[in-house]
């Protein structure tokens, strides 16, 4: 009975290790990776996003000028707040990106109503402006290991802001 128990254990482990040792070595491109993290922004689930993130990801917004350190930083401060202030958001690439082996840069369109809290929050109290938007940026997005493990994002924020009606 052991020795059955053993070849039957053995034999369950190796068939685990061929099914599963093949993917570990099989890392998603980094396109891939991108595509899945934008994926998760437009189905509105900042959990979804982050996911493709490394917990040490550095989220870097150019108008903010300080990186967002970690993942639950970046999920929280950036992911989550953007989605809340535009639920009915829409990113999406434009043109063809730049693609290596561990880095993705491309060109983007952010759409969506601001119907959820303004970006900023010093302004009517932080309430929604009910104005659509159109913006466009660049992101660098570096991985590794299948993760994001830097986001550079750079766009016009004075045309954010206008489009907001938050700067006359």
């Amino acid at each position: 009975m052991q020795h059955t128990m053993h070849r039957w254990t053995s034999a369950l482990v190796l068939s685990l290790g061929l099914i599963v040792t093949p993917m570990a070595h099989a890392a998603k491109s980094s396109l891939a990776v991108v595509k899945d993290y934008m994926a998760g922004w437009n189905a509105h689930d900042p959990n979804q996003a982050a996911m493709n993130m490394d917990v040490d990801v550095e989220y870097y917004d150019v108008t903010v000028g300080e990186a967002q350190q970690g993942v639950v930083v970046a999920r929280d401060n950036v992911i989550k707040f953007f989605i809340a202030s535009f639920p009915d958001l829409k990113w999406s690439m434009v043109g063809d990106p730049i693609v290596t082996r561990d880095a993705v840069v491309f060109r983007w369109q952010f759409t969506g109503t601001n119907t959820g809290p303004n970006i900023d929050t010093t302004i009517n109290e932080g309430k929604p402006t009910g104005k659509p938007i159109a913006l466009s940026g660049l992101s660098l997005i570096k991985v590794r290991d299948g993760k994001i493990v830097y986001q550079g994002d750079y766009y016009d924020a004075l045309s954010l802001n206008k489009q907001l009606g938050n700067i006359k």
